[in-house]
């Protein structure tokens, strides 16, 4: 079943309040992913460095201590903000080398994001624990989306929840399955070379959409073409560090709602997600036509 949520600030004095505005939202879709929960957050661009988000299994460490390993090992400065079992360490040494060096005191480390704004946070357990435990409640920023998971198709893991990033600040939530996933994949690894690391359905769309626009195309108009490249029933929330983008399939049988107004846009999969943004009594509210592609820009 699974719940999306998203929010797009529009206005920028809002971004203090986002996460205070997104952690109801998220947890409102509990029932509907009550297995594992997780969060896309758009923050604090670190300008010329990547922000890698590792989850790791490493406890009581000295974070300071590894990133000056890393430093000798790469020649690049690397700072850390461990967030329970997550840490983004800021650097802009390339992120491959830093995730093998990550690789080296945690082999079952696994890189959640890598980009210049969005940070991931993912883990099995209820969307008011997830939230609690990364304080989400307390983060800035831009917009966020996020999910609540129920499995149907793949174990109930880390690396199985939702978002899914296969491109430098860009993620995708889904609800609903995708019916030619297996071929899809199989043609982005032979033609493309693109590596899997999930079974999940929603980890192919992902990388399907970051090569599209890997090949020039925008967020909106790679969502465009999945519509003829994608089979199945499914609702799609896309994020990039420029906005973000809904897409529900042509049958439109998975639920979801937007809002906006002047200073926000809202997505949920049910409106009882957005009830309690402010001004929601003045939100332009609608449900998504099908096969129609809705998306914002930070301007």
């Amino acid at each position: 079943m699974c719940g999306i949520v998203g929010l797009f600030l529009k206005n920028d004095q809002l971004q203090r309040d986002l996460g205070a505005m997104f952690a109801p939202m998220l947890i409102e879709m509990s029932d509907r992913g009550p297995d594992s929960a997780g969060i896309a957050i758009y923050r604090d661009s670190s300008h010329d460095a990547n922000k890698i988000t590792v989850a790791t299994t490493l406890k009581d460490v000295d974070w300071d201590e590894i990133c000056d390993q890393m430093y000798r090992s790469t020649g690049h400065q690397v700072r850390s903000m461990p967030n329970s079992s997550h840490v983004v360490l800021m650097t802009d040494a390339c992120p491959d080398a830093i995730a093998d060096c990550v690789a080296e005191h945690d082999p079952n480390a696994q890189v959640m994001s890598v980009g210049r704004m969005m940070e991931i946070y993912k883990e099995v357990g209820a969307p008011a624990e997830i939230v609690e435990r990364f304080g989400i409640a307390h983060m800035k920023g831009s917009h966020a989306i996020g999910h609540t998971r129920m499995a149907t198709e793949s174990a109930v893991t880390t690396a199985g929840s939702h978002p899914f990033s296969t491109g430098r600040d860009m993620c995708l939530v889904h609800n609903g399955s995708l019916s030619n996933h297996n071929r899809l994949r199989d043609k982005l690894i032979r033609h493309c070379g693109v590596r899997f690391r999930t079974e999940n359905d929603t980890e192919v769309a992902a990388n399907y959409l970051s090569h599209s626009m890997h090949e020039g195309y925008s967020l909106h108009d790679a969502l465009e073409n999945s519509i003829a490249d994608l089979d199945g029933f499914y609702t799609f929330v896309a994020g990039t560090s420029y906005g973000f983008a809904a897409l529900r399939d042509p049958i439109a049988c998975k639920p979801a709602v937007l809002a906006e107004t002047e200073d926000y846009v809202a997505f949920g999969s049910e409106y009882r997600a957005l009830a309690g943004l402010p001004d929601i009594e003045a939100a332009r509210v609608w449900e998504p036509d099908p096969a129609v592609v809705y998306s914002w820009k930070i301007q």
